[in-house]
């Protein structure tokens, strides 16, 4: 019996080491996967900068892991909601490992090139170590997908306000409809649905303390970007009003001048 547990003991062991290495294995192949997607690129678009190049590589990104963490949450499951901190599926494991090859192949390029402030980076960092721990204790995968989700979620808006800034067509109908529909999901999914995710995942015996804690992270940084989002919403939302006044403003001196002027000739 003893020898028969000892067996047993190691095979599990070897297993996990399997498992393990898999698992790295993945996450490396996407790491290598975004990076030459990111040359490729900078092959297609030659006459534009790095930057625009890696925001493609996001935008892909974004798209791709929505629509990968949607169906591992709605359709593959578990629930992240009645199932937090249950054992990681086939599918959350490669949705997290997708995920995290591309965190470590952004935030490498974001301290290359210095274009992000220490609230992104501190973000990208609490993501990629959030997955990290996902990943290696074999737990927690199904509330982490739904915490990329979330993330991700208004990433593509994101990015097309970046882009049409650059072509020059963000003031614009449709410069104002991205921001509103940015400024509308962030505070829904990212805060709303964020919410009810957060107290689920601290109220969960299943999950580990680690897990939670990384919850908080998660959490308190949805609300640091939500509250510069007011900010942004707010100043943009009066300089609209203003220029709306003052237009208003000139239409009414426009018509007083011509009827002014039409009572003089008289």
């Amino acid at each position: 019996m003893y020898v028969e547990f000892g067996d047993n003991e190691e095979e599990e062991q070897s297993s996990c080491s399997t498992g393990t290495a898999m698992v790295a294995l993945e996450v490396v192949c996407s790491l290598i996967g975004w990076f030459c997607l990111y040359l490729l690129f900078c092959c297609t678009f030659t006459h534009r900068g790095p930057e625009w190049n890696c925001r493609l590589v996001t935008l892909s990104h974004g798209v791709l892991i929505v629509l990968l963490t949607a169906y591992v949450i709605f359709i593959d499951g578990p629930w992240p909601l009645t199932h937090a901190g249950s054992e990681n599926t086939d599918l959350q494991i490669l949705a997290l490992a997708i995920c995290l090859g591309y965190f470590c192949f952004d935030i490498s390029w974001c301290v290359c090139y210095r274009t992000e402030g220490p609230v992104m980076l501190a973000h990208h960092a609490a993501s990629i170590l959030g997955i990290l721990l996902a990943l290696l204790l074999g737990e927690s995968g199904c509330e982490t997908c739904a915490v990329v989700f979330g993330s991700e979620v208004t990433n593509p808006l994101l990015q097309a306000r970046w882009f049409l800034r650059r072509l020059e067509l963000y003031d614009s109908l449709l410069g104002d409809a991205v921001d509103l529909l940015f400024i509308l999901l962030f505070a829904c999914v990212r805060v709303g649905v964020g919410t009810l995710m957060f107290y689920r995942e601290l109220t969960s015996p299943r999950t580990s303390v680690i897990m939670k804690l990384g919850g908080v992270v998660m959490y308190g940084l949805a609300w640091l970007f939500m509250v510069d989002i007011a900010r942004f919403g707010y100043k943009k939302s009066m300089a609209k009003y203003k220029r709306w006044i003052e237009n208003n403003k000139g239409q009414k001196l426009d018509v007083h001048s011509m009827v002014c002027g039409t009572t003089g000739t008289d």
